[in-house]
């Protein structure tokens, strides 16, 4: 009794996980460079002092999907896209450096040029401050950046940084908690100079709604049926005291 007891309170458990992960990439749906969280699950043998008698269920997030999101047009100027494979570098908010695709990127008071989400953005010689006051920002296709000077003619251009812009790999790639991609290795990646950007346009999220929605409504009817399983448990277990009793 207690073992059939135990398959369905760790299934139901890992279905709650489950929801959690598909919850949060329908929420990201429309975050521009987001990459959904894939999920699988698994039977796991419980091991204790003696032989492993035990048997439960285990969700975990492999990987992410990698596959690019939709591009969409914006026509502003520091909106830029990754074309193909590739990714934005940046500095995450402990100062390591990390990955992204959402390139939605802006300026501070200081120059400091960063992404939507407050992250400084790399180039190659660390983050990327743009010489105040300007007055026109454009990106070329190599992440290159220029710039026109404030009351500057309109011929007058001055590269002042490149986008660091690596490819090392989606085998390479995992999400850390800030939800910033690293190397699993830990080092830093290289920037690849084949890595290209299309301006004016950014990535949007690579979750499919509909997909995500079908799988909540999934996951919740199995979650039901783990709930039923313990009641049914529940009721072996009263059934089987009443008849101890009578004997």
């Amino acid at each position: 009794m207690d073992k059939f007891l135990y398959v369905a309170m760790s299934g139901a458990k890992q279905n709650m996980n489950e929801l959690a992960l598909r919850a949060n990439n329908l929420a990201n749906a429309n975050t521009d460079g987001f990459k959904s969280d894939m999920a699988q699950a698994r039977s796991m043998q419980a091991f204790g002092e003696g032989l492993p008698t035990r048997v439960f269920a285990m969700t975990e997030s492999p990987s992410a999907n990698f596959r690019s999101g939709p591009i969409k047009t914006t026509g502003r100027d520091l909106d830029v896209a990754i074309k193909g494979d590739g990714w934005f570098a940046v500095q995450a908010k402990d100062g390591s450096e990390a990955y992204t695709r959402a390139g939605s990127l802006s300026f501070d008071s200081t120059g400091l040029l960063h992404n939507d989400r407050g992250n400084p953005v790399m180039g190659d010689a660390g983050p990327i401050v743009l010489p105040l006051p300007i007055e026109k920002v454009s990106i070329s296709q190599d992440g290159i950046i220029s710039v026109r000077p404030q009351g500057a003619t309109a011929e007058v251009v001055e590269e002042v940084g490149r986008l660091k812009l690596v490819n090392p790999g989606n085998a390479e790639m995992m999400r850390g908690e800030d939800g910033l991609f690293r190397l699993v290795s830990g080092n830093i990646a290289p920037a690849d100079p084949s890595v290209g950007v299309e301006s004016g346009a950014v990535e949007g999220s690579n979750v499919n709604p509909v997909d995500e929605m079908v799988s909540l409504i999934d996951l919740q009817r199995q979650f039901e049926l783990q709930v039923k399983m313990m009641k049914t448990a529940e009721e072996n277990d009263r059934a089987s005291s009443s008849l101890m009793r009578i004997s």
